[in-house]
């Protein structure tokens, strides 16, 4: 992260005291240097899952960032593509990358508590984002992920298993996360991004109450934990047809 090519203490200090908008402007010409990006592997497994779920037609990507998750939807919907995000920076260096061939790409502006499209999609995807919405917030994306899928339409997207409790990944997230509410206490704007609000039990039961169906299919490429369990799932959660 501190590399020549990646962000600065200085400039990730600054975005942190940020809105999280502002924040991601400042951060967008070198996000993708960053571990905060969602690993290609990651990428790879999920878009190998869709095309065995798929074909589609038009797919979003929710909270799209810099366009990773655009080249996944590329891959799976053979129709049109469009990423959304609140941060015009990020959405800038995304169309920066959009490749010359595969079907048409757009990128539109809007907060994903509030999307300003009709039911015109046939999958929506999203990568890494969700812990920038506070648990209450959750019914309400849900349901606007809802109002522009189609029937039979579906919300795809990657859930790591979570650190087992008492190891060193465990008490890094519960650090990350108490930094965060500190900050969030002594400064304002606040910069709402949590690890450990995005739960697999409030995820499905959000879900369903927002009328999907919910499958959690395992990603082979990641194995599995010591008591069995997938490292990481893919959540499928489709509308009735």
């Amino acid at each position: 992260m501190f590399s020549p090519e990646g962000p600065s203490v200085r400039e990730l200090a600054v975005q942190a005291l940020s809105s999280v908008e502002r924040g991601y402007d400042l951060l967008a010409p070198k996000f993708d240097r960053t571990p905060f990006r969602t690993p290609d592997a990651i990428l790879d497994a999920v878009g190998s899952a869709l095309r065995s779920a798929g074909p589609f037609a038009a797919g979003l990507d929710l909270c799209c960032g810099t366009g990773a998750g655009v080249g996944v939807l590329a891959g799976v919907c053979g129709e049109r593509v469009t990423g959304v995000d609140f941060s015009a920076g990020m959405l800038d260096v995304a169309r920066e990358r959009v490749g010359p061939t595969g079907p048409p790409v757009s990128f539109v502006r809007a907060d994903a508590r509030a999307l300003p499209f009709a039911p015109a999609f046939d999958l929506v995807v999203s990568f890494g984002a969700f812990g920038h919405f506070l648990p209450r917030e959750l019914p309400g994306l849900f349901a606007q992920v809802r109002s522009v899928l189609r029937p039979g339409g579906c919300f795809a997207f990657p859930l790591v298993a979570p650190p087992r409790p008492g190891s060193l990944g465990y008490w890094a997230l519960l650090g990350f996360d108490t930094v965060m509410r500190v900050r969030n206490v002594l400064w304002r704007p606040e910069f709402v991004m949590y690890y450990r609000t995005f739960r697999l039990r409030d995820v499905r039961r959000g879900l369903a109450a927002a009328g999907f169906g919910v499958e959690l299919q395992p990603l082979p490429e990641f194995g599995r934990r010591p008591d069995g369990s997938p490292r990481v799932r893919l959540v499928m959660a489709r509308l009735p047809g």
